[in-house]
């Protein structure tokens, strides 16, 4: 039974290691000694590191209160923290099953003891991660935690639970695109580059909000795009002072796809409003509406 050995062999090794790893951080010792410690000394390091090394940021408040939701949830739906009289009763029900299932007590306890272990391994490390992230919040193209910073943007999209959500997030992110711009004014390659990934955001931001508007049938989601693309030409606007011809030139882009969001927002409410059917035609700001009977 290969496969079976594998497995109980897997859960073994999450035991051991949730053992050494405790131990390395001043919990009681087993005094045991098993054959695979030396395979997991290197990630029972990795732990420690982690934190000795963590930075010494706060951890958001919201992000502990849903990671806390997210670690009882799945404690209850594996089964974790039962009481000791239920998983009796279920091993003295299974016992009844045959010899064969006399062993299922045994290693349902191991299968808890190991998914506990991992649990406790998520939470420790997505802390740890949010610190980092925290940390990196302000770093910028070329710096080492950049890449940690859209790692975080992109781990925020997966975590979005609809279209609104996710389209918000990116205009989000084409206002941090924007901020780091402005901190590259001068050098050409790396402030045309943040432009090209701000204008990249906006599109999709937008065209997530408008589609959500057309398929609702609601311009509540155009608002949102019209309060951004407010605020973030006159900020666009400012990148023109003192900028040398090339850089306003790639500026100028930018305020024109704002300009172009705005109109097709405009247009899009103006459809909602007298009726017309949903799009068909689409473009990378989304549907793109016909005019109104009246304004033919």
């Amino acid at each position: 039974m290969p496969a079976v050995d594998n497995i109980l062999f897997s859960r073994r090794r999450a035991e051991r290691f949730a053992q050494l790893l405790d131990e390395a951080n001043g919990g009681r010792r087993h005094h045991v000694r098993s054959r695979v410690d030396d395979e997991l000394a290197p990630l029972v390091a990795v732990g420690q590191r982690i934190v000795a090394e963590r930075p010494a940021v706060e951890v958001d408040p919201e992000f502990r209160t849903g990671l806390r939701a997210m670690l009882l949830a799945t404690a209850e739906r594996e089964g974790l923290g039962t009481p000791a009289a239920a998983t009796a009763d279920a091993g003295d029900q299974r016992a009844t099953a045959g010899t064969r299932n006399s062993l299922l007590p045994a290693v349902t306890a191991r299968r808890a003891r190991a998914r506990g272990a991992i649990l406790i391994g998520v939470a420790a490390g997505a802390i740890a991660v949010s610190g980092i992230s925290a940390a990196s919040e302000n770093a910028m193209p070329g710096d080492a935690l950049y890449g940690m910073k859209r790692g975080t943007e992109r781990a925020q999209l997966a975590l979005a639970s609809s279209d609104v959500s996710r389209g918000q997030l990116f205009l989000d992110f084409a206002r941090t695109r924007l901020a780091e711009a402005a901190e590259l004014r001068g050098d050409h390659a790396g402030f045309s580059a943040v432009l090209d990934d701000m204008d990249a955001d906006t599109r999709q931001g937008v065209r997530l909000l408008t589609g959500a508007a057309v398929q609702r049938a609601d311009a509540a989601s155009l608002d949102a795009v019209n309060t951004f693309v407010a605020g973030q030409r006159r900020a666009v606007g400012d990148l023109l002072d003192g900028a040398n011809r090339t850089d306003r030139e790639r500026t100028r882009e930018s305020l024109a796809l704002l300009d172009a969001a705005r109109e097709r927002s405009d247009a899009l409410r103006t459809a909602l409003g007298c009726g017309l059917p949903a799009p068909v035609a689409s473009d990378s700001l989304g549907p793109a509406p016909d005019t109104c009977p009246a304004d033919r």
